[in-house]
């Protein structure tokens, strides 16, 4: 699990749905799904797992199964996302690769690498396996949607939009609708990213209640964004209502609650989902809650905690240094280190998110040249993302910028309510 888990605008998950959630910490996102529904009839928490029961017996049984491995993996990232469990897309990939050791040209095997090799952001390894199924199917929009994930992932946007864009319209539909609106998201536009959401929301099937989940929770990460509070409560709510304790609908309830000024709420929601599942990012978010209340030794424990959960989650998944960077030099922790951590992220990929952790990570060392610079590529989309303007806004001012430190802030949609320092 990584510290950007439930963090950026949009995260690559199971076949079916697209994951956006703008929180709190963000420097990663996998992002948008893969485009065509998956084979499972039904996605509560309980059939997934019955799913997943059900085809690893069949598999068993009948290894060279083909149904079986697609439902499975699907299935298995589905679970990943609601769970937080990094070891479930370890298992999907093996599982494919098994079956394709056995068949080595089955298409919907081959071409279900690359969702699963996003979900542990490996994202050049899924580039590679979208390419090499989209040479065999070129009309297939799935493996454009990857292409496209992936190079979101990557910092490539003039490519992302273009393979969604053929995506749509080979194949309209929620995965692709979901992959605009974040893509207007991206350039700023919030209420065609809204718009385009709901369509997505409205097109899910009613049999596919953690992929409405998701649409819902991310129609409310929107919505905050942009300052309706009380709207984005009721999606968050109703995200909660279709799969219950969707841990995007909690932890979208948890920031409404941030923002409405409400911490002790806020605190009892994260605590909740700590329990039930403990990450770097609900952990983090109670040091922050911690620290808020005043209790400087308590919010140090949870930090502590925050970070040691994030590194143990490079043992199973694909290290994220960027969301450990972002962390740090947040929260003024060990900046040598958040420097280090984010030049090396920086040499890999330069999204906009990898590129705010950057720039806060120099900003906090005291180089504010560096800082700048790294802060204007993270601006180049046109995002009004909150966390990103307020960095680069206290970047500009730190170099005596004042005026270009206000038409920043003014771009804010809404204030950073959980922006720290």
């Amino acid at each position: 699990m990584t510290m950007e888990r439930w963090i950026v605008p949009v995260a690559v998950a199971a076949t079916a749905a697209v994951v956006v959630a703008a929180t709190w910490m963000d420097a990663r996102v996998p992002r948008p799904a893969p485009a065509r529904a998956a084979a499972v009839a039904s996605t509560t928490r309980a059939d997934l797992a019955r799913t997943i029961d059900d085809m690893r017996g069949r598999l068993a049984a009948r290894p060279e199964d083909a149904e079986a491995v697609v439902r499975l993996a699907d299935a298995l990232l589905r679970m990943q996302r609601v769970a937080g469990d990094g070891s479930l897309a370890v298992e999907a990939e093996a599982r494919l690769r098994a079956f394709l050791s056995r068949v080595p040209d089955h298409y919907d095997a081959r071409r279900m690498l690359g969702p699963v090799l996003l979900a542990q952001h490996r994202f050049r390894d899924a580039l590679r396996e979208a390419e090499r199924a989209r040479a065999v199917d070129p009309a297939d929009a799935y493996n454009y949607g990857v292409i496209g994930d992936a190079s979101l992932e990557l910092g490539d946007y003039d490519r992302a939009f273009e393979a969604f864009d053929t995506m749509g319209r080979l194949k309209p539909g929620p995965a692709a609708y979901a992959r605009v609106a974040y893509a207007f998201e991206l350039r700023g536009d919030l209420d065609e990213a809204l718009r385009h959401m709901r369509m997505a929301a409205e097109a899910t099937s009613a049999h596919d209640a953690e992929g409405q989940a998701w649409h819902y929770a991310q129609l409310g990460a929107l919505l905050l964004q942009m300052g309706r509070l009380g709207d984005a409560r009721l999606e968050f709510e109703r995200a909660a209502y279709t799969f219950p304790s969707h841990p995007y609908a909690l932890l979208g309830l948890a920031r409404v609650k941030l923002a409405e000024g409400d911490h002790p709420a806020a605190r009892a929601l994260v605590e909740r989902m700590h329990r039930e599942a403990p990450t770097p990012e609900t952990a983090a978010l109670l040091g922050d809650l911690a620290a808020r209340a005043g209790d400087r030794a308590a919010a140090e424990a949870r930090y502590d905690e925050a970070e040691r959960l994030e590194r143990e989650g490079w043992d199973t998944e694909e290290p994220q240094p960027q969301a450990l960077a972002r962390f740090l030099a947040e929260r003024h922790r060990h900046i040598p280190e958040a420097v280090r951590l984010a030049e090396a992220a920086a040499s890999r990929r330069r999204d906009i998110h990898t590129m705010d952790a950057l720039a806060l990570a120099y900003f906090r060392a005291g180089r504010l040249d560096d800082a700048r610079r790294a802060a204007d590529e993270a601006l180049r989309t046109g995002t009004v993302d909150a966390r990103i303007l307020h960095h680069a806004a206290a970047i500009s001012e730190a170099r005596g910028e004042g005026e270009l430190a206000a038409r920043l802030r003014a771009r804010m949609r809404t204030p950073c309510f959980d922006c720290q320092g």
